[in-house]
């Protein structure tokens, strides 16, 4: 079975030669994101992500399936329209492999973006929130199974700035209203019950969705500078009306000037 950083380092030589440049900044679009990429910047490049080795196309609603490289104010910038999840039934490596792919083609930071169920009443839907943390439900992580090959960084990683305060302060500074918090990753497919978003909320969760958690370990073990924001898409199980995907895109729609606001934000900060 072939290392999953090696594969990683082929999918980050295909990233500099289909797109011709070295990038500086990864954004990660997740669920109902997907609009962002058409006002951030100049489009310089486009592939599918399935041409890239290791890459299986995106089959969730709302994913463009797109590499996209913009330039955002001078900053070569990667757009990854789409990921793979757990609940889809792919294993970790390829949950993380665009991520790893990203960083080992150039980008020094990465911005990691996902839809979100929110437990704090006053950040409804349309709220966009910066993570400070995560708590990692799915049961998997990165850094199991085989081991970084020499030349890449070792197996253990300190994962206690994993978002990077010095990004999260300079957002802040540019907006003070923006609020933070926990995000709980959890495996997906079916939405939490209301007796899982109690036992969330004692454990410190601010936000849950089915992404994220594996690929912020992923970037940072590799050197990154991670910033996670999570769009409020729909208050938490027991906490509002009934769950769909179809709710989650409708509110994403409506936020689009703001969230591309925000990521360019980010971009510049990088």
């Amino acid at each position: 079975m072939e290392n999953p950083f090696d594969l990683a380092q082929q999918a980050a030589e295909s990233v500099l030669s289909l797109m011709n440049a070295r990038p500086q900044v990864a954004v990660v679009l997740g669920s109902g994101w997907a609009a962002a990429a058409d006002g951030l910047g100049s489009i310089s490049a486009q592939t599918p992500l399935s041409s890239l080795p290791g890459v299986p196309e995106p089959t969730v609603q709302g994913h463009s399936g797109l590499l996209t490289l913009v330039d955002v104010s001078g900053i070569p910038t990667l757009l990854i329209g789409g990921r793979n999840h757990l609940y889809e039934g792919h294993p970790v490596a390829t949950v993380v492999h665009t991520v790893r792919a990203a960083v080992l083609a150039g980008c020094s930071t990465v911005v990691l973006t996902n839809a979100a169920g929110s437990l704090v009443p006053e950040n409804g839907p349309g709220t966009p929130v910066l993570l400070s943390d995560q708590l990692n439900l799915t049961g998997h992580s990165p850094m199991a199974g085989q081991g970084p090959p020499e030349g890449f960084p070792g197996r253990f990683c300190d994962v206690t700035n994993l978002y990077s305060p010095r990004l999260r302060a300079a957002i802040h500074d540019a907006d003070p209203t923006i609020p933070e918090g926990v995000y709980a990753g959890m495996l997906g497919g079916a939405y939490e019950t209301p007796a899982e978003i109690r036992m969330l909320r004692t454990l410190g969760a601010d936000l849950v969705g089915m992404s994220t958690v594996l690929e912020s370990i992923a970037a940072h073990h590799l050197g990154a500078e991670v910033i996670g924001v999570s769009l409020v898409t729909n208050m938490a199980a027991g906490m509002g009306g009934e769950l769909s995907h179809g709710e989650v895109l409708e509110v994403a729609q409506t936020s689009t000037e703001r969230i591309v606001d925000l990521i360019g934000t980010i971009i510049r900060s990088a």
